[in-house]
């Protein structure tokens, strides 16, 4: 016989107390949640939300560690130069990101760190979901965050294939737990990281498994339906490698995604297009005359597959030391291309 589906409206104190008693017993121990709970350190609340919008737990926490080493406190990170913030972001992507983190710091250690959500919401770089976060965990504030890991136990316990993020949002609300939401996030949070995952739930050790309608359905892991996708172009790219994998002429990026940062000399390729074409203009730009094809890569990168020719160059400009220098993945990629013992 099939299990009745659970419906809502959900008996709140019960769902809200099984949750708890499974946070409180599993909880993970993460170190920007040292301290007493909802009143958490929001600077250690808020880089570790910021780092982790797109890097998973794991890896994150090597980052937020770097992090934290570097600028252990707001005052530390605002009186920072960019390139030193820049560079101790290396390897988390996205680096706007790092950026809005640096503007945010410099006005809070001028005003103080905010009091309320809406005082956290009108910081460069922080979206509902991250002060809702920080209000929460550090001030006690009843606000429901909305993230993946969110959504994807809200459609479940509902049986809902398609949930819109007003959807999830009014359904996170209604579930908050107002005495305790520091706590209730972070249980949410962590029941979808570690038991109620994307591809294989562990619907035998959930504590919401009595009132969820996709474990009652016998197949939790169609809900949510998988998100239509656009297709991620192609970008073309070349770059060139002046002096070595060690010592090499560096420009500072500029635009959104990578602005601030530096990297190899490059030039994207023009509808119609051989690389050969782009490495005569961008030889021309730096006065520069190209020589051999150094080999190629692919990098995919936010919404876009960058395809990368690099070619050796000479020309007489001044030569960085690359360790030295903040660089996204994508040149980090080239220069262990460049390096490799077969291009020497």
């Amino acid at each position: 016989m099939t299990p009745p589906v659970p419906a809502f409206p959900f008996p709140l104190p019960a769902l809200r107390a099984a949750l708890l008693a499974w946070f409180d017993r599993t909880g993970r121990a993460l170190p920007w949640r040292a301290g007493r709970e909802g009143a958490r350190d929001p600077y250690r609340v808020w880089v570790a939300e910021i780092l982790l919008q797109q890097t998973q737990v794991v890896r994150g926490q090597v980052y937020y560690d770097r992090f934290l080493t570097a600028f252990p406190t707001v005052q530390a990170l605002a009186a920072a130069p960019q390139e030193a913030v820049l560079k101790a972001w290396e390897g988390c992507g996205y680096y706007a990101r790092a950026r809005n983190l640096h503007r945010a710091a410099q006005q809070v250690a001028r005003n103080g760190f905010p009091d309320s959500y809406d005082g956290w919401l009108a910081l460069p770089g922080v979206g509902p979901y991250t002060a809702a976060a920080v209000s929460s965990l550090a001030l006690n504030e009843a606000r429901a965050v909305n993230d993946g890991n969110v959504r994807r136990v809200l459609a479940r316990l509902h049986g809902e294939a398609r949930p819109s993020p007003a959807w999830v949002q009014g359904r996170a609300d209604t579930l908050l737990d107002p005495q305790r939401p520091g706590a209730w996030n972070e249980a949410v949070m962590d029941l979808g990281a570690t038991v109620c995952t994307p591809a294989a739930p562990r619907c035998e050790v959930c504590p919401l498994r009595p009132w969820c309608a996709a474990s009652a359905s016998g197949t939790p892991a169609a809900y949510p339906a998988p998100k239509v996708r656009a297709p991620v172009p192609d970008v073309p790219v070349v770059a060139v490698l002046i002096g070595t994998p060690q010592q090499a002429v560096l420009e500072r990026r500029t635009g959104t995604l990578l602005g601030g940062l530096m990297g190899l000399p490059a030039e994207p390729l023009a509808a119609g297009e051989v690389p050969h074409d782009a490495l005569r203009r961008l030889c021309a730009r730096l006065n520069a005359r190209p020589g051999p094809p150094l080999g190629r890569l692919t990098h995919v990168m936010t919404h876009r597959r960058i395809t990368l020719h690099l070619y050796a160059g000479q020309a007489d400009l001044p030569r960085q030391t690359v360790t030295d220098a903040a660089l996204s993945r994508l040149d980090q990629k080239a220069l262990a291309l460049a390096a490799q013992p077969t291009l020497l």
